[in-house]
């Protein structure tokens, strides 16, 4: 149930098809409800006036035929949920005739053909045709003389006309030329409930028929949707995206036109940036140079340290700023890696040198990323933790929506109130973390620049002791 719920949250076509078939069941129930006492009314009055045609035709035949053929005729006449029998002209109670009309019913249809000589007995059922419950009372509920319901001419103006067994049941009286009378009764039960009707297996077809063409319908229309949400998730990622093709209804087709331009918008923004930054470093590279020049022409030679201390600086500044400008700029295609095998290479190559990273097994992860970038955001956070924290524990751990490489030392730590400062470009600690490596403070920007770039973050959560840094990618 809780798979079907999920499935229902989430998938638009379930959505729609859900609404549609509630909104199809809702109305079919309350056109059902509204004519379902019009319909049974229908099936009484075409049972009455089946039932008088019969017996005008019956009474007819009964008085051309010779004497001794009409008690035959009269039993072959009847079917299963008729009766036909002549009885004398006296004066009848309502429940008298109903009584004698349970009677005649008691007795199954194969045993009056076979009475009269038919060989069409052979195959009848030789039961009552009467359901299970039916007795003499029930055919008396509901018992009352009553007037025909339409013209009914064929009959003789004396002919009567009643109802019992709850409006189930109906019977006429036709008076014959010998003063004798026909006594016809028509019996056969009224579903009383919908579901005993045809009607349920014809909501059925019809749920079936809207719902497949709502099928085909949700999905025209969710089929451009879900090429939209891919190819937002793909540039989420970082990875180029073709312009997607507009078609589609009007609403679907101007989002995906206002996507498209969204995306080139992206791009064109990104390039103008990185172009800007690139010409910035490139552009004081002249004049680093030329204060070079003519710091060594300072002849207080402390003075002159010190310019030269504050150049270095600015030149590792901008040494940085082109390395993002090209980090901004890269396109490295994106292709499906064995994760685990990165994290672990990096490890390794790490600990060939000397540095002391402790890599923990864990099963095959299979990825889809720019590995070379990837492999500098892990690089650079092991890095940082072997050189501040003196080693570094690594690991993946694999969630629900994502995947988490984990470098954990411990070390120091950052401050609370710092750990995201110190994504800030050109941000430095004042304690060890930063000051003793005379870095520019650009490495977690461009790490989490291209954490972001894949959809994921870098995150660092304090431990005690020690720093967990972990790089979170969209699984």
């Amino acid at each position: 149930m809780r798979s079907l719920l999920a499935l229902w949250q989430k998938s638009l076509m379930a959505q729609l098809l859900s609404w549609m078939l509630v909104a199809l069941f809702a109305s079919q129930a309350i056109s059902l409800a509204i004519l379902w006492d019009y319909l049974q009314a229908d099936l009484r009055a075409a049972a009455r006036a089946e039932i008088s045609s019969r017996a005008a035709a019956v009474s007819r035949l009964v008085e051309t035929v010779p004497p001794d053929l009409r008690q035959d005729l009269i039993r072959i006449s009847s079917t299963e949920s008729s009766r036909f029998w002549v009885s004398d002209a006296s004066p009848v109670t309502l429940e008298t005739w109903v009584r004698q009309a349970f009677g005649q019913f008691e007795i199954p249809l194969a045993e009056l053909l076979a009475a009269a000589g038919g060989s069409s007995a052979a195959g009848l059922p030789e039961e009552s045709h009467l359901p299970a419950g039916a007795d003499q009372q029930y055919f008396l509920s509901g018992a009352t003389w009553t007037m025909p319901a339409h013209d009914h001419s064929e009959l003789p103006i004396l002919a009567q006309h009643l109802d019992f067994a709850k409006m189930n049941g109906a019977g006429v009286l036709v008076p014959l030329g010998d003063g004798r009378v026909l006594n016809a009764a028509y019996y056969k039960t009224i579903s009383p409930s919908i579901w005993r009707t045809h009607l349920p297996l014809s909501l059925t077809l019809a749920a079936i028929i809207v719902a497949l063409a709502g099928f085909l319908t949700v999905r025209r229309i969710a089929s451009p949707l879900r090429r939209l949400i891919e190819a937002a998730d793909t540039l989420g990622r970082g990875e180029a995206v073709s312009p997607l093709l507009e078609r589609g209804p009007e609403d679907i087709r101007r989002t995906t036109v206002a996507f498209n331009r969204m995306q080139e918008r992206i791009h064109r923004f990104v390039a103008d940036q990185t172009r800007m930054l690139a010409a910035i470093g490139h552009d004081l590279r002249t004049p680093l140079t030329t204060l070079r020049l003519r710091a060594e022409l300072v002849e207080d030679s402390e003075l002159q340290a010190r310019m030269l201390d504050t150049i270095d600086e600015i030149q590792v500044m901008t040494d940085s700023a082109l390395a993002l400008a090209r980090q901004e700029a890269s396109t490295e295609p994106t292709r499906t890696i064995d994760l685990t095998a990165l994290v672990e290479s990096v490890c390794d190559d790490l600990a060939d040198i000397g540095q002391p990273v402790r890599f923990r097994p864990s099963a095959r992860i299979t990825y889809r990323c720019r590995p070379d970038a990837l492999r500098r955001v892990i690089r650079n956070l092991i890095e940082n933790a072997v050189r501040y924290a003196g080693g570094a524990d690594v690991s993946l751990v694999t969630e629900a929506s994502s995947v988490r490489v984990l470098v954990e030392d411990d070390g120091p730590g950052i401050p609370i109130d710092s750990v995201e400062d110190v994504f800030a470009p050109f941000f430095r600690l004042e304690g060890s973390r930063s000051r003793e490596t005379g870095g520019s403070g650009l490495g977690l920007s461009i790490a989490r620049a291209i954490a972001r770039q894949h959809g994921g973050d870098i995150i660092l959560l304090p431990r005690a002791p020690g720093l967990s840094a972990a790089v979170v990618l969209p699984s």
